[in-house]
């Protein structure tokens, strides 16, 4: 049975990825991860506030919204309270490189371009072997039009590519209003692969304190239905690869991944609530379901349930809003 697969151009020995995440803080935790199967390591971020926190250009992104609310800027954290700063996060990532033996890939986390293009050529320095940009952006300012945060995300792309060498992936939030275009763009800017989709980790109130409080909640299997849609959909439709991330957390949720279009199904809250050896089980389940289904390969699956596969393209537009309303009636 072959599971392996190729994520912007990388040639990986299964589709399972672990996302971004404090694990990978650990030179231990790193090694755990390729001995427990994992097909690549993608480092935690690197905040783009660690290496220009006095940049004007970050300023006036930071700034939208906030200009009522002084205590604002005093919700980012303190350099101090970042695990790594960039100097560190550089040396981290040289000795992953040193330690497995499974592809590296640096993250770094903005909006602006700012320190980008230099950490990024820093991140292939030091021998990353690709690069994840997590463009994570909340447009606050009610004069900033869509075309405006749209032209962020590919200004951004293009500044890191043209300065690259290794492949690019950009991740990305739901919330464009045209979202087969905003893919098709960044296809033609030169992504070389899109992860969809980020979660926006939402805020709380302390009523106590009356304060804004941040709030971790971890992902559910649900959640994984957006993504999945959009993969579906945007399978065949642009050059750049394919990752899966938020809400997969078991084996067939990996394979209705596969089966959507995506090259790789990125794993994250599964693997913090249950320790770094739940790789193993996932990829077990995987080749258990591939065996009882007559499944040769992953190429075999990916895609088989794409928009451009299905008997029924209109299940993922407004067809399927219409019949999931209807099938209501059917419950009660």
């Amino acid at each position: 049975m072959d599971i392996t697969t190729k994520y912007m151009g990388l040639n990986l020995k299964n589709p399972l990825v672990p996302s971004a995440s404090p694990l990978t803080w650990s030179l231990d935790n790193v090694k755990a991860f390729e001995d427990a199967g994992a097909a690549a390591i993608i480092c935690h971020s690197l905040f783009e506030e660690q290496i220009t926190h006095e940049s004007g250009e970050l300023d006036h992104y930071l700034s939208y919204g906030s200009e009522s609310y002084a205590e604002a800027v005093s919700y980012f954290p303190d350099a101090g309270d970042f695990r790594v700063g960039p100097v560190e996060y550089l040396d981290l990532i040289a000795d992953i490189k040193k330690t497995v033996g499974i592809p590296v890939i640096g993250s770094l986390n903005g909006v602006s371009k700012g320190g980008w293009v230099k950490y990024a050529k820093n991140i292939q320095d030091a021998g990353a072997d690709a690069l994840e940009l997590n463009v994570y952006y909340i447009p606050t300012d009610t004069k900033l039009q869509g075309s405006e945060v749209e032209e962020i995300y590919i200004n951004t792309l293009k500044a890191i590519k043209e300065n690259l060498s290794i492949p690019v992936a950009i991740k990305l939030s739901p919330f464009f209003t045209s979202m087969a275009n905003m893919a098709k763009r960044l296809d033609e800017a030169g992504a070389d692969a899109l992860v969809l989709f980020n979660r926006f980790y939402q805020p709380d109130f302390d009523l106590d304190k009356l304060e804004v409080v941040p709030n971790l909640v971890l992902s559910t299997s649900w959640e994984m239905r957006l993504p999945l849609r959009w993969v579906a959909i945007l399978y065949g439709k642009i050059n750049a690869s394919l990752a899966l991330t938020s809400g997969v957390h078991s084996s067939t949720d990996i394979v209705k991944s596969l089966m959507a279009g995506a090259d790789v199904s990125m794993v994250c809250s599964e693997i913090l609530m249950k320790g770094i050896g739940r790789v193993k089980e996932l990829l077990a389940g995987l080749e258990q379901w591939m065996e009882e289904n007559e499944y040769d390969s992953v190429e075999m699956m990916k895609g088989s349930m794409s928009q451009k596969s299905v008997a029924e393209p209109a299940a993922f537009e407004r067809a399927n809003y219409m019949k999931t309303l209807h099938s209501y009636k059917t419950l009660i």
